[in-house]
């Protein structure tokens, strides 16, 4: 992983740092016993208090007792300066100065590495210790602090990063879901309904007219198959049906339904999401008509308003018991949405409804 890989450079890069700088002053303090054990103990803290400190930062996290242990790395860095010759500040200093950039707040941070530069300096200028803390050892100190805040801050960008790329993947596989389980619903809604209507009259017909009772099966067995192929077509990925086309299959099937149908098409050409919200729109709306309604009238319109094209599907014969919704109109209004318009269904003054959808033309 991204963030993994990040974690291990930044960890090995700020180690190796930190390894350098404590073989310097060991280096320095071993000429004499007294002082190399001291000078030992004191790399061994400031090691141990900025391994915790690091390993919570690569992390995201604030390290245990916080701010406790950055408290404690600011202790051990400057107490040997009263325990041993010249001190050693001038080399753990710098460790502490990314373990604030990374902590505290960038300007309260910056201010802290300031004021230890100041007094590296000052220690240089009263010869505090004229052979380990330099003036290159004062340049470290803000050097080695932005170097470890900006390694700390890459493995955290990168953390975020995957964590984001994922979210987008859950999100795109969700989308992908939803977008399947309402093509599903308003596709094969339509054409079951269709199927069980051709169906009953089919078996009604099948004694007195068996000549239409077979014309009826016929257009049952082509209403099938072209619900097959709208299921292809969801799994595929890509439906994109015609305002025109669904409004044409929906006059023929409510005719079929004994519904009388008056079609009225405004003469406009409309972007590619919007026709394709107005046709489920049409065909959402004819299953329900034939669903949870006993209509004998059924209009279909469209008229164009400036930059907005409204559809409107009205039938005289809303049940006073309708039945479940089943989350067509919720997609109806998701797919009015994306196109920049709005979806409402209202019952009419004469005992009918009205399904009114409006998008951008």
């Amino acid at each position: 992983m991204v963030s993994s890989s990040a974690r291990r450079l930044a960890t090995g890069l700020i180690t190796a740092v930190s390894a350098a700088y404590s073989l310097v002053a060991l280096t320095y303090f071993l000429h004499g016993p007294g002082y190399g054990a001291t000078a030992a103990v004191a790399t061994l803290a400031v090691i141990s208090t900025h391994y915790l400190n690091m390993r919570a930062g690569l992390r995201g996290e604030r390290p245990p007792a916080y701010p406790l242990t950055i408290v404690l790395q600011a202790f051990v860095t400057y107490l040997p300066d009263l325990l041993l010759p010249g001190g050693m500040s001038g080399v753990t200093a710098p460790m502490l100065a990314g373990t604030l950039l990374v902590f505290l707040p960038l300007g309260w941070g910056s201010a802290l590495v300031v004021l230890m530069m100041l007094y590296e300096g000052i220690a240089v200028w009263w010869g505090v210790d004229a052979s380990v803390v330099t003036f290159f050892y004062v340049a470290t100190v803000p050097a080695t602090g932005a170097m470890t805040y900006a390694l700390v801050r890459f493995t955290r960008m990168a953390a975020d990063l995957e964590e984001a790329r994922a979210e987008l993947a859950d999100a795109a596989v969700l989308k992908e879901r939803l977008r399947i389980s309402r093509d599903l619903h308003d596709g094969l809604g339509r054409s079951l309904t269709a199927i069980a209507l051709k169906g009953d009259l089919a078996s009604r017909l099948m004694e007195r007219d068996p000549a239409a009772a077979r014309t009826e099966v016929g257009e049952l067995v082509q209403v099938a198959r072209e619900a097959a192929q709208d299921v292809r077509q969801v799994a595929r990925g890509y439906r994109a049906p015609s305002l025109a086309g669904e409004v044409d299959r929906a006059v023929a099937l409510l005719e079929s339904s004994g519904v009388g149908v008056q079609a009225h098409l405004a003469d406009v050409t409309l972007p590619g999401r919007s026709e394709e919200a107005l046709a489920w729109a049409v065909r959402e709306a004819v299953t329900n008509v034939l669903r949870h309604s006993r209509a004998t009238t059924c209009t279909i319109t469209t008229s164009v308003n400036g930059g907005t094209l409204r559809l409107e599907v009205a039938n005289d014969g809303v049940l006073a018991e309708p039945g479940p919704d089943g989350g067509g109109l919720t997609g109806l209004a998701e797919r009015a949405a994306q196109a920049g318009g709005s979806c409402t269904a209202t019952r009419t003054g004469a005992g009918g409804f009205l399904l009114s959808v409006e998008v951008t033309a």
